[in-house]
C-alpha cells in the first residue's frame, strides 16, 4: 500500500544522488544522549509515545559515538566530565551535529561555579540551542527538525578550508503560559 502500488511495474524514477543521500541522512538521525541532569528526563520523555520522536527518524538512541550522528547535551557539564564529552564528540563520524539542550548546557544555568562549564559551545561546536529549564519535549523536537531542514537543503556552512562550521541556531520558545485565573496582589488589599 505504499508508493510501489501507485507506480507501474516497469517504471523508472530519476533524481539527483545528493538529494537521495540528504533525504536518507535527514530521515535517520541517530542521537547520542549525553544527559547529566533534569534535562535528561525531558529527553527521555521525548522518546515516549506521547511525543513520538520516531516520526522524525530519531528514535534510535545510540550509546556508541561511532553509530550516532547527533549529540544531545542535556544538563550541566562539570569540568571533570568535559574531557569525556570532547572525546565522545571526536569519536563521532562526520557529518555530526550537536544540540545544547537547556540553560545549563548552553550557559551554565544557575550553576555559576568553578566546577560547572559555562556553556558547552566553548569546547565543542553547537548547532542548535534549545532554551528552557528544563525545555519541554516539543522544544527538543523543534531543534531536531531545525537540523533536519538544514540537512535536507544541504546548507551546511563551511570555512575556507572545507571544515564544517556550527549552525548556531536558537530555537524560539513555542509555549505561552496561560494567564493566572485570579488576580494576585501582594500586601494589604
Amino acid at each position: 500500500m505504499g508508493i510501489e502500488a501507485a507506480l507501474p511495474t516497469d517504471s523508472l524514477l530519476t533524481t539527483q544522488f545528493h538529494r537521495v543521500a540528504n533525504w536518507a541522512r535527514r530521515s535517520s538521525v541517530w542521537p547520542m544522549p549525553f544527559a547529566t541532569a533534569c534535562c535528561g528526563i525531558e529527553l527521555m520523555a521525548t522518546a515516549c509515545s506521547r511525543f513520538d520522536l520516531a516520526r522524525f527518524g530519531a528514535e534510535v538512541m545510540r550509546f556508541s559515538p561511532r553509530q550516532s550522528d547527533l549529540m544531545i547535551v542535556a544538563g550541566r557539564i562539570s569540568v571533570k566530565m568535559l574531557p569525556v564529552l570532547q572525546r565522545i564528540y571526536m569519536q563521532m563520524a562526520e557529518p555530526k551535529w550537536v544540540i545544547s539542550m537547556g540553560a545549563c548546557a548552553s550557559t551554565g544555568g544557575v550553576f555559576d561555579t568553578y566546577a560547572v562549564v559555562q556553556g558547552v559551545d566553548q569546547f565543542i561546536p553547537v548547532d542548535v540551542y534549545v532554551p528552557g529549564c528544563p525545555p519541554r519535549p516539543e522544544m527538543l523536537i523543534e531543534g531536531i527538525m531545525a537540523i533536519q531542514r538544514i540537512i535536507d537543503n544541504d546548507n551546511l556552512p563551511r570555512d575556507p578550508d572545507g571544515k564544517r562550521l556550527p549552525l548556531e541556531i536558537a530555537v524560539q520558545p513555542n509555549f505561552q503560559p496561560a494567564p493566572q485565573p485570579v488576580d494576585v496582589s501582594i500586601g494589604a488589599s
